[in-house]
């Protein structure tokens, strides 16, 4: 079953530039290159909610767990939260559409 992973964080002040560059030149890249498609990154202009929600699938919740687990994922996840807060990771089967 295609599984999709949400993402959701706010960038911490001050480290906007250095978030962007590591978001374009490796954080997306290397979500495509552990097998997670489609990736869509949304910023949140206006309204109560986090800044940044990321999504992507991958074809199977197998594929999903073994991204996960991998030590690219730990390393690019350890990263991240250096530069943002509010970080939540969601799960859930992939419908479709825009999913929270």
């Amino acid at each position: 079953m295609p599984t999709k992973l949400i993402l959701r964080w706010d960038i911490q002040p001050g480290a906007e530039s250095e978030y962007f560059e590591f978001m374009v030149s490796e954080f997306i890249p290397s979500l495509k290159k552990l097998g997670i498609t489609d990736p869509g990154v949304w910023y949140t202009a206006y309204g109560d909610a986090e800044q940044i929600l990321v999504s992507g699938t991958t074809e199977t919740q197998e594929h999903m767990r073994f991204v996960l687990r991998s030590k690219d994922w730990a390393r690019m996840k350890t990263r991240l939260e250096e530069l943002v807060s509010n970080y939540s990771q969601i799960i859930t089967p992939a419908t479709g559409g825009f999913q929270l």
